[in-house]
C-alpha cells in the first residue's frame, strides 16, 4: 500500500505488486463492481415483475373489445388485479435503484451523459408510477362499492375500459422517456471500453423500438390494429438487449476491477 501526499491532504493508493504486476483495489473499482451487481439484480427483478404483472395478471383479466366482460373479470378477481398493481410498484422501486446503480457504473465514461441518462430513467419511473392511478381507479370501479350503484353494468364496463386504455397511453408516454435513457445507455456502453460493444448496439436497437411504439400509441387512433406487430418489434429486441445486459452485469460486471489470474503469476 502506498500513501501519497497531494495538495495538502493524504491520498491512499491501495496497490499491491505481485511478480512485477500491479493489482489495484481502489474504492472506485469496488464501487463499480457493486454498482454492476446491483444493476444486474435490479434489472432481473424489473424484467420478471414486469412480465408477471402485464402478461400473467392483466392479460388474463382484460378481454379486448369486451368492456363488460373485462369489468366482470376484474371484479371477480379483485385481489389478483391489485397484486398486479403492487407488483408494478416493486418494479418501479427497482427501476429507480437501477437508474442510480447505472450512473455509478458509467459516470467514469461520461459523467454528463450518465447523469442525463439517469434523469430520463427517473422521469420514466415517475410518469409510470403516476400512471398506475389509472389502474387504481379501475380497481375502485370494479369493487362493487355501494356508491357505484348509479351506474349500469355497461356504463361501469365502459369506464373500466376507458381507464385501462388511459393506462396504456400513459405507459407509452413513460416509454418515450425510457427510450431516451436506453439510447444514452447504449452509447455509453459502446464507448465504455469495459462492456462489450454488442450489448450497446442491442440497447440502441431496443431504444428505436421503444420510440416507435411509444409515439405510435400516442398518435395512432387505430393503434390496436398495429399493436401485435409493434409489440413484437419492441418486445423481442428489448428482451434480448436488456436480459443480455442484465446477465452481463450480474456475472461479468460484478468482477470489474478484479485482476486476471494470469497477472498473479510470478514473472
Amino acid at each position: 500500500m502506498v500513501v501519497r501526499r497531494h495538495f495538502g491532504y493524504d491520498s491512499v493508493d491501495t496497490s499491491i505488486k505481485l511478480g512485477g504486476s500491479e493489482i489495484s483495489n481502489s474504492i472506485v473499482e469496488l464501487s463499480q463492481r457493486n454498482a454492476a451487481r446491483l444493476a444486474g439484480i435490479g434489472y432481473l427483478v424489473i424484467i420478471m415483475t414486469g412480465i408477471f404483472a402485464e402478461f400473467f395478471i392483466r392479460s388474463s383479466l382484460i378481454v379486448p373489445g369486451d368492456a363488460t366482460a373485462t369489468a366482470f373479470n376484474i371484479s371477480a378477481s379483485a385481489t389478483w388485479f391489485r397484486i398486479g398493481i403492487a407488483t408494478d410498484l416493486v418494479m418501479l422501486t427497482f427501476d429507480a435503484i437501477v437508474a442510480l446503480a447505472l450512473f455509478a457504473l458509467l459516470k467514469s465514461v461520461n459523467q454528463h451523459l450518465a447523469l442525463t441518462a439517469t434523469i430520463f430513467r427517473l422521469l420514466h419511473t415517475a410518469v409510470t408510477g403516476v400512471n398506475l392511478l389509472n389502474l387504481v381507479i379501475v380497481a375502485l370501479l370494479a369493487s362493487g362499492a355501494g356508491y357505484l350503484a348509479v351506474f349500469e353494468a355497461e356504463q361501469l364496463g365502459a369506464l373500466v375500459m376507458t381507464f385501462i386504455e388511459a393506462h396504456g397511453i400513459g405507459y407509452a408516454i413513460g416509454l418515450i422517456f425510457f427510450a431516451v435513457h436506453v439510447a444514452l445507455l447504449g452509447y455509453l456502453v459502446v464507448t465504455s471500453g469495459f462492456i462489450p460493444r454488442l450489448l450497446g448496439i442491442l440497447l440502441l436497437v431496443a431504444s428505436a423500438g421503444y420510440t416507435v411504439d411509444g409515439f405510435a400509441n400516442v398518435l395512432l387512433v387505430n393503434y390496436a390494429d398495429y399493436e401485435l406487430m409493434l409489440g413484437l418489434i419492441v418486445f423481442v429486441p428489448a428482451v434480448i438487449a436488456e436480459l443480455s445486459f442484465a446477465l452481463w452485469l450480474l456475472f461479468k460486471g460484478a468482477r470489474l476491477g478484479q485482476p486476471d489470474r494470469k497477472t498473479l503469476e510470478p514473472a
